[in-house]
């Protein structure tokens, strides 16, 4: 079957040829260096009160896009000069929030100090009145990843995955358990810590990240991996969750970048106001003004004001989608 991914390899190629040479991702804070970072928020606290002063903490404003930039290596990072915001304990406004975050400061100490994990929804049913919503702990938790510098994961604090994968790939937990997701008529969770994942093995052609799961599932139902065989399929079921991210990036050994596909004229929708307004938004953002490409395509589609829906493909036939326009793009090219 290696024949129909021609096109495919001969893009890898010439894609690797051009790649400059750069870490794929950044080395984790050491556990003892969050520990320490915990200690001197929790220092400055101490030395406030000690001065009769209510203490404040100084968190990063993450709704404000000027506050990161784009770096090839790893994505999305923070600037150095960001701007911050402030959280006042003796604010009755904030003083809640304030105490909520030196909850969950105590709560990431003990799990980095005794090397042990828990997810957010955990966290949140251990005291739900506490917390009110889990919308509040996930912001909080984010919150303390900006204000320490650290990665989510390095705080010992896992989100539950949403996203699924399938195809040609086996790894082994962090745990010892291994996971095969080689079934073609079901998919796998994405792991829930993906930085503790080893011993991945996959001799996949390419990897298709799939943005919606009822596109995602009728691939599955068509048994699109084994009709393309060896590849790999996997989704974040909508906006994607860290996992799956992290997960994609993690593969990306199997192929070498992300590419455009070209989509018919008779499957292109009209823009809503909303898709206007976020089109603006993402023509000022770091990761998009950074690749030409991917700036040429936003621009071409804000002049358009039109999108495509890939599910509009299935109106030619039943199975369109998954055994004529992705197997033919894949083995014949078409991308951008």
């Amino acid at each position: 079957m290696a024949y129909q991914f021609t096109e495919v390899d001969k893009l890898r190629e010439a894609l690797c040829e051009s790649l400059e040479t750069v870490d794929r991702c950044q080395e984790d804070i050491s556990s003892q260096d969050v520990l320490t970072r915990i200690e001197k928020v929790i220092e400055r606290i101490v030395i406030d009160v000690s001065k009769g002063e209510a203490p404040v903490l100084r968190l990063i404003n993450r709704s404000c896009w000027n506050n990161v930039r784009f770096q090839e290596s790893v994505g999305l990072v923070l600037k150095d000069d960001v701007s911050p915001k402030y959280l006042h304990c003796g604010k009755p406004t904030s003083a809640t929030k304030f105490a909520l975050i030196l909850k969950i400061l105590s709560v990431i100490y003990k799990l980095v100090q005794s090397d042990s994990y828990s997810t957010k929804r955990d966290i949140y049913y251990n005291d739900p009145q506490l917390f009110g919503s889990q919308r509040m702990l996930d912001s909080i938790v984010d919150d303390i990843s900006c204000m320490l510098k650290v990665p989510r994961r390095s705080l010992h604090i896992l989100a539950t995955s949403k996203g699924f994968i399938s195809g040609d790939l086996c790894y082994l937990e962090e745990d010892g358990t291994k996971v095969d997701c080689n079934s073609s008529s079901t998919a796998v969770s994405v792991s829930s810590n993906v930085n503790g994942i080893r011993n991945i093995v996959s001799s996949a052609k390419f990897i298709l990240i799939v943005e919606k799961d009822a596109t995602f599932q009728r691939l599955l139902d068509d048994d699109f991996c084994a009709r393309l065989s060896p590849c790999i399929i996997i989704t974040g079921k909508g906006v994607p969750d860290v996992n799956s991210r992290l997960m994609a990036s993690r593969l990306c050994a199997s192929t070498s970048t992300a590419q455009w596909y070209r989509v018919p004229d008779e499957a292109l929708i009209p823009f809503a106001k909303a898709d206007e307004r976020k089109i603006s938004s993402l023509r000022s953002r770091s990761y998009i003004t950074c690749q030409p490409t991917w700036e040429r395509e936003v621009e071409t589609m804000q002049n358009l004001k039109r999108k495509a829906e890939i599910q509009c493909l299935a109106s030619i036939a039943p199975h369109f989608l998954t055994r004529v326009y992705l197997p033919n793009k894949l083995r014949y090219g078409g991308w951008i």
